[in-house]
Formats: C-alpha cells, sequence, structure tokens
C-alpha cells in the first residue's frame, strides 16, 4: 500500500486548508485507492448527516486518485459524476472510500466511487467519467514541490 501525495490547498487533501477534508489516500494496488475519514459535524446537512455536497466532493476525489499514478503523474478532470445516495453518511463517525478503475483508453477513463460503513454497508456510490487534462490546462498546472508531495502523516497537523 503506497500513500499519495497531497496538495497544500485542496479542499478535499490540502495539508494547508483550514476549512478542508484532509483526506488521506492509499493506492492499495493499480487501479484502486483507498481513504477513511471521520467528517466533522460543521459538514453536515441535516443534524447528524454529511451534506450531500461534501460527499460528492469525496467521491469525486476518489475517483480522480484512482486514474493518479506515475512519474509524472497522470492528471485528469472529471467529465462526469453520477451519484447514488443510498443511506445517510454520517458525521462524526469512521467512513471508508474506496475508487476502483473500470475502464481506460489512455484518454478516457470510467471509475467507480464508494463510501462504506465501518460494516461495510454501501452509504454512496458513483461512476466518474474522467479525461485527461487538457493540454494547455496540463501546462498551466505546475506544482512545486511543496504544492504537491508525500506528507509524513506525523507532519500534517489539522
Amino acid at each position: 500500500m503506497n500513500k499519495q501525495a497531497n496538495s497544500r490547498h485542496c479542499f478535499v487533501c490540502g495539508v494547508e486548508n483550514p476549512f478542508g477534508l484532509h483526506l488521506k489516500f492509499y493506492e492499495e494496488e493499480p487501479g484502486r485507492v483507498s481513504a477513511e475519514i471521520t467528517v466533522p459535524e460543521h459538514f453536515q446537512g441535516y443534524p447528524g448527516v454529511v451534506h450531500g455536497g461534501i460527499i460528492a466532493a469525496m467521491l469525486d476525489e476518489v475517483s480522480g486518485r484512482t486514474m493518479l499514478r506515475g512519474v509524472p503523474p497522470r492528471w485528469m478532470v472529471t467529465a462526469k459524476l453520477d451519484i447514488r445516495y443510498r443511506k445517510p453518511v454520517p458525521t462524526e463517525t469512521k467512513i471508508y472510500l474506496e475508487g476502483r478503475a473500470k475502464e481506460d483508453n489512455g484518454k478516457v477513463a470510467v471509475v467507480t466511487g464508494t463510501i462504506f460503513s465501518a460494516d461495510r454497508t454501501i452509504l454512496a456510490e458513483s461512476e466518474a467519467v474522467m479525461v485527461n487534462l487538457p493540454g494547455k490546462l496540463a501546462e498551466q498546472v505546475a506544482f512545486g514541490p511543496e504544492d504537491w508531495k508525500v506528507y509524513p502523516d506525523q507532519e500534517v497537523s489539522k
């Protein structure tokens, strides 16, 4: 299992974003990534339930990270994200995310994302169509060594 890099300011994975989720992702095997989080109550929609937009953000991120491998990393953007909210996702309770590659033709990939409870009950799931970052935009995305790296767990504080 390999820990993936984090950015400094991303809402989902940014280690220095004071308003973010601070998720850490791990590549379990090529084409499969995971993360776990206890979502704080300030990200709720209804009391005790994670806001649907936060759920969408987590599924979007786990989908993109499923294809994020190689040197340099393969940067992709979401072209389509279909979500099925199956059960309320609780705040203040550990949940698990998993992304799995389904199809990939080198330019476009289809990826599934799932949010599970501790007993592996599916709480939300998605299918995403990811496309390679367009050339002009790819040229503009220039992360410095401090903007995109694997941060040791003890180095990251919330």
